[in-house]
């Protein structure tokens, strides 16, 4: 491969219970878009990954940092222990964009990320879920164009910051 070409990431079909596809999204880099309608609280996709323990992620995290490449790296918060590595045995969830008014909503089922339909879903249209980043990390700008967009993936709000959902630990595209 060419350097400064980028691979077309690839959904594993294992984990999709819909039929997603990889395209360019207009929110960052690569997305996940619905490739058939897809009803109201439906299962979506599973994310998956290497399952690390969080001082492994610190020290991942950290040798991305050292590297300057931390804006491509999908860390799921599992639970206090376990991290999921997105970037390794990746289902291909862990390409779904951030938006203020998501499409998705996470759900963690027996030691499972699952993502399931928030509404129905058109043909064509991006999956998207609320990171819900805390705030007491970096801010980081939201691209997602929502209407009710708070301009930040990370969560503004005290409430939401006690939320028992689960969603990215670490993903900036």
């Amino acid at each position: 491969m060419r350097q400064g070409v980028q691979r077309r990431p690839k959904v594993d079909p294992r984990f999709a219970w819909r039929r997603p596809r990889v395209s360019r999204s207009r929110i960052d880099g690569f997305g996940l878009f619905a490739d058939e309608e897809i009803p109201r609280w439906q299962k979506v996709i599973e994310y998956t990954g290497e399952r690390i323990t969080n001082p492994e992620a610190l020290r991942r995290f950290r040798i991305l940092l050292d590297s300057g490449r931390t804006n491509r790296f999908y860390f799921f918060d599992l639970n206090k222990r376990w991290v999921l590595d997105g970037s390794r045995m990746g289902s291909g969830a862990e390409l779904i964009n951030h938006c203020c008014e998501p499409n998705l909503s996470t759900r963690i089922v027996r030691g499972h990320i699952l993502y399931f339909s928030r509404r129905r879903i058109q043909r064509g249209e991006e999956l998207t879920v609320d990171y819900h980043f805390s705030r007491r990390t970096v801010r980081i700008p939201c691209k997602c164009g929502a209407a009710k967009c708070r301009g930040t993936i990370n969560v503004k709000s005290k409430a939401r910051t006690q939320s028992t959902k689960r969603t990215p630990l670490v993903d900036r595209r």
